[in-house]
């Protein structure tokens, strides 16, 4: 019997242990991975998981409520849905896109190449949509096309507060007013949760929240709701009649330095962002200058008084009505002969302010002027407000110190004018203003004495008497004390001034006896016929005091002073 030869064959030892080792090798190597993968690292392979049906989505925070001083809402966001898509991710029927295209109102070829733009991962189809809208999206269960919770932010009062409170973005950024101004404080933090998506990217589960939003904070403003549609709705009415290019009315509360009420006509309404015109937008009492006339002629009599220069008796020689100096001419409207400060302020002679400015050194009015709060910003912290200009006295020549005292060769904005009356109207102590509700008064600074403040109060409740500049300011059941102003418009460059164009002011407060309010009017380029500060501003003031103060319920304190219809104006005066 034969062997078979292949029987016989044996494996060398060596190859065989060889061969065992190597398999126990690779078989450590496998149990190795899986520890490290299934142990060590096994975060890895639960993130890749989760990679397939796992997602994290943001959730917006809410921005938060501005108000009036009494809770009434002035801004407020609501919950709204946009439609968004994923490009690589969208799978969707010819007729699947075009009813999203009616739904969304956009054309059906836009949308087609938006929605399948392989480049992109992410972009928003609209935003903020109706509720019947982002209904309508949901039903459609297009896979890639997604809701997003946001935000919409609205505006209840529309035009009348336009201008203080400003808008927000659609992406919920302050743009204008306190909205921008604050941003830091109304702006909240966002949040995301961990949700599980089906493989159509609809969300069918919320696994955790990662991190919960914050919303912002609450925002108490100073105005009053009530007295700011008094003073659009006034405003609106005195721009109109005068055929101004605009306006600007504020209200002041002498005891805290409180905004009640600031309003700007020609005004917008930042619920239709789309109507908004360039330009629009700006806060003209806090963001515009001008130079302010007449209503600078008590800082220039105050301070004389104040050193013991004069005194309200003082008298002035304004004969014949004009005054050289140097190569320039002052003049008033018609020749005063010799008048009193008193009258000076009464009957708005620059006359009489220039010799009275001409007294002083340079130093001593630039100083009262300045701690006054021209030419720095009134505490407001309102974005984007313009100090004016008050130049460094060193370089004032003899006309310059001249007609400053009557409002020329200086610029203002008009809440530095508001708040400079409160002078003459909290005794002599300079408020600083706040657009929020304060709790306490603050203190302000002394500028004069109480006793110049006083006399000085004396003196411009005459100019709303009769031989006064402001009759028309005169308000029922109240002593009025306040100062008209009317100045020609700079050319551009400063380069002279513009014959036929004018800025009307006035600028007073009630009841003198008790001092309340402080009302500013500024009228831009009225060309009805009228332009003296009595004739367009004075009515203006009066209406919006009148109003202000009843709704604050101040008592009267000149029971006597009940005007039936309005007085006639002097068209010869200054102011």
């Amino acid at each position: 019997m034969r062997r078979d030869p292949a029987s016989s064959l044996a494996l060398p030892l060596w190859r065989s242990r060889l061969l065992i080792m190597l398999l126990l090798l690779g078989l450590a190597v496998l149990a190795g991975r899986a520890i490290y993968l299934q142990g060590l690292n096994k975060d890895f392979l639960q993130q890749q998981g989760q990679s397939r049906y796992s997602r994290i989505v943001e959730l917006n925070a809410q921005r938060g409520k501005i108000t009036d001083r009494h809770g009434e809402i002035l801004a407020i966001s609501a919950p709204v849905k946009s439609v968004w898509a994923d490009p690589q991710k969208v799978n969707a029927t010819p007729e699947q896109l075009q009813a999203l295209a009616q739904l969304l109102e956009m054309d059906v070829t836009d949308l087609r190449k938006r929605v399948l733009d392989q480049d992109k991962r992410f972009i928003y189809l609209r935003r903020q949509l109706s509720p019947e809208m982002a209904s309508g999206v949901a039903n459609l269960k297009i896979a890639g096309v997604y809701l997003k919770r946001e935000f919409y932010r609205y505006y209840p009062t529309g035009d009348v507060a336009a201008h203080i409170v400003g808008f927000a973005d659609i992406d919920g950024k302050g743009q204008e007013g306190v909205e921008l101004g604050w941003e830091d404080i109304l702006t909240g933090e966002h949040g995301s949760r961990r949700v599980i998506k089906d493989r159509i990217g609809r969300v069918i589960e919320s696994v955790e929240k990662i991190r919960s939003p914050k919303p912002g904070q609450n925002l108490m403003l100073s105005i009053d709701s009530k007295i700011q549609y008094l003073a659009h709705r006034e405003l609106k009415r005195a721009v109109k009649a005068n055929q101004a290019k605009a306006g600007s009315v504020i209200v002041l509360d002498v005891q805290t330095g409180e905004v009640l009420g600031l309003a700007n006509y020609p005004s917008y309404n930042p619920n239709q962002r789309s109507t908004i015109r360039p330009g629009i937008t700006r806060n003209r009492a806090l963001v515009d200058v001008f130079e302010p006339g007449s209503t600078l002629k008590p800082f220039a009599v105050a301070v004389a008084m104040e050193i013991g220069k004069i005194n309200p008796n003082t008298l002035f020689h304004t004969s014949p009505g004009m005054l050289k100096v140097g190569n320039a001419t002052i003049r008033d409207v018609r020749n005063k002969g010799t008048i009193s400060v008193s009258q000076v302020i009464q009957e708005s002679s620059n006359v009489g302010a220039a010799k009275i400015a001409l007294m002083l050194p340079s130093k001593t009015l630039w100083e009262m002027l300045s701690r006054s709060g021209f030419g720095m910003p009134t505490g407001a912290s309102f974005p984007g407000e313009e100090n004016g200009r008050l130049r460094p006295y060193h370089k004032w020549r003899p006309i310059e110190q001249a007609t400053m005292s009557y409002g020329h060769g200086i610029s203002v904005n008009l809440m530095q004018l508001a708040r400079a009356y409160t002078l003459f109207a909290a005794g002599g102590e300079l408020k600083p203003v706040s657009l929020l509700k304060r709790d306490i008064p603050p203190v302000g600074q002394q500028v004069i004495s109480r006793e110049t403040a006083l006399a000085m109060s004396r003196m411009l409740e005459t100019v709303v008497q009769p031989g006064g500049t402001g009759l028309q300011a005169k308000v029922n059941g109240y002593r009025v004390a306040g100062k008209t102003g009317t100045a020609h418009k700079p050319l551009e460059g400063m380069k002279g001034y513009a014959k036929n164009r004018y800025i009307s002011t006035f600028v007073g407060y009630a009841p003198v006896s008790n001092p309340r309010l402080v009302v500013a009017v500024m009228i831009d380029e009225p060309s009805a016929g009228q332009y003296y500060g009595g004739a367009v501003a004075a009515p203006l003031f009066s209406q919006v005091m009148s109003g202000a103060l009843r709704q604050l319920r101040v008592p009267h304190d000149a029971l006597g002073n009940i005007v039936t219809s309005p007085l006639p104006v002097k068209l010869e005066n200054e102011g």
